[in-house]
């Protein structure tokens, strides 16, 4: 009964060992192909499913499955996005794009398309002309004219009260053609305010203030005091002469 055990644990050691031999073959083969050879993870059917670092992942359809390969860079109509766990290749939006920075916004386009803003046209817009593959805006070559007057110091809609604001002025193109199209260029600037602002003046003179104040208030109390007085003394002299009558 012990050696019918030890041969059967024997065998089973020997069975477990051509398995893992065979898996190892098969991944060896499978990492030896055209499609697994800069792979870290590799699928007999869907190729690459893992790449290095600092590569790419490039994922294309072939009816209903994809099939992945690793790359330095990414193909026409592709952009390069980096992950914390992968780096992809993902597809612009635009069919005409050759080349784009982010899905919706494209550095190329393909032939028979201008670039313009990120954009693929087929005609450039109003205000722009075609250069090479590009919609140049003719406000970039146009003359431009004389800066404007500074505007008014200001901050926060006043003109004093702070002790610093700013000013403006703006300047257009001298072509009477692309003034009506081409945008106002403006530049601003920092500008002292006065910090304290003046009252306005009442009517009747400088307010007076400190030791001047207080004697205008004191002969104004005086004046009141002096006609209570004379009101009173009035009607203690009418009482008598009405009694005497």
């Amino acid at each position: 009964m012990h050696w019918r055990a030890v041969s059967m644990v024997v065998s089973v050691m020997c069975e477990v060992m051509r398995m893992g031999v065979g898996v190892l073959h098969r991944q060896t083969a499978q990492r030896d192909t055209d499609d697994c050879r800069s792979c870290l993870e590799c699928s007999r059917d869907n190729g690459c499913v893992r790449c290095p670092e600092r590569l790419f992942l490039f994922l294309q359809r072939d009816g209903m499955s994809q099939h992945g390969t690793c790359l330095l860079t990414c193909p026409a109509g592709h952009y390069e996005q980096k992950g914390k766990d992968m780096n992809r290749c993902l597809k612009c939006r635009s069919l005409d794009c050759e080349h784009c920075f982010s899905r919706d916004f494209c550095t190329k386009c393909k032939a028979g398309f201008q670039l313009y803003k990120g954009k693929c046209l087929s005609r450039c817009p109003l205000g722009t002309f075609p250069h090479h593959t590009d919609c140049l805006d003719h406000c970039l070559l146009a003359s431009l004219g004389e800066w404007s007057e500074w505007s008014m110091c200001q901050r926060d809609g006043a003109t004093c009260g702070y002790r610093w604001g700013k000013q403006s002025r703006t300047r257009g193109t001298s072509d009477n053609h692309t003034t009506s199209f081409c945008p106002l260029q403006a530049e601003t600037q920092r500008c002292k305010l006065k910090k304290r602002c003046t009252p306005p003046k009442k009517e009747g003179g400088k307010k007076k203030k400190g030791l001047g104040l207080k004697r205008e208030r004191k002969r104004k109390r005086q004046e009141r005091l002096a006609a209570k007085g004379l009101s009173a003394n009035l009607t203690t002299a009418g009482g008598s002469r009405l009694r005497r009558q």
